[in-house]
């Protein structure tokens, strides 16, 4: 497979559990510079994946980078699994729990309506631990000072909210929503339907769009397919922290 990146490419990247969107795009950029030689590229990923979550990320490059507002804007598609009785402060396993609660008296038929009262259109609270900027700083930051902070609500879309399994106290779904949509805000939403608690355990991101996790390589896969020079470029490794 030929790639042309200064040109532009849409990479399709099964993003690996706890690395950042940022890691993800920093290894493509190594890899470029060095192995393929082109030293000034821009790279930049279409819409960030939480540390913990996994799943399809579009990462663009040269020309197509123009494109990542409106890949930005599409939606997107998840599956998970929240745990109900238990609360954190980050709404996932990010934060240790800080309070239980009772689950014991839910039914099937209860999680299902949650579910449905969830669908369609809403006014959703961010996580305080997200990226989403208040006053020019990410939340996350106020967060960690332990700084006050109101969040403004947004408004999003539940197109989809699907129970695929019930194992309690864990829920499976599959979610289909608006772009800006935290599905760690619906963990809480879900958890408080139901008079308990629930955060959110496991998260892959399948779809954006009409792009599908399943048409995305691994990043070890996709460096197989990328053109290696005959000679290749001579790199320090000790500068970067993760390489293909």
């Amino acid at each position: 497979m030929i790639f042309d990146f200064e040109k532009g490419e849409i990479l399709l990247i099964d993003k690996p559990y706890r690395w950042t969107s940022f890691d993800v795009v920093n290894v493509v950029r190594n890899y470029i510079r060095k192995h393929l030689g082109i030293k000034k590229i821009k790279i930049g990923h279409a819409g960030t994946l939480d540390p913990l979550a996994t799943g399809l990320l579009i990462v663009c490059t040269g020309r197509m980078t123009k494109q990542i507002e409106q890949f930005k804007d599409l939606d997107k598609e998840y599956t998970g699994t929240f745990r109900l009785g238990a609360t954190t402060a980050s709404f996932d396993l990010e934060k240790e729990i800080d309070q239980s609660y009772p689950w014991e008296h839910i039914t099937e038929e209860e999680i299902r309506v949650a579910a449905l009262n969830l669908s369609g259109s809403q006014e959703q609270l961010p996580p305080i631990f997200s990226a989403v900027k208040v006053k020019g700083r990410r939340a996350y930051k106020y967060a960690r000072n332990e700084q006050e902070l109101v969040i403004p609500l947004r408004q999003v879309h539940i197109s989809m909210f699907e129970i695929a399994a019930i194992r309690l106290p864990e829920v499976d779904f599959r979610i289909a929503c608006s772009k800006g949509t935290y599905i760690r805000s619906l963990a809480r939403d879900f958890g408080k339907l139901l008079n308990s608690g629930a955060h959110l355990t496991a998260l892959c991101r399948t779809r954006i769009g009409p792009y599908h996790l399943r048409d995305a390589y691994p990043l070890e896969e996709l460096k197989k397919l990328m053109p290696l020079p005959e000679k290749p470029v001579e790199t320090d490794p000790a500068k970067n922290s993760i390489t293909l």
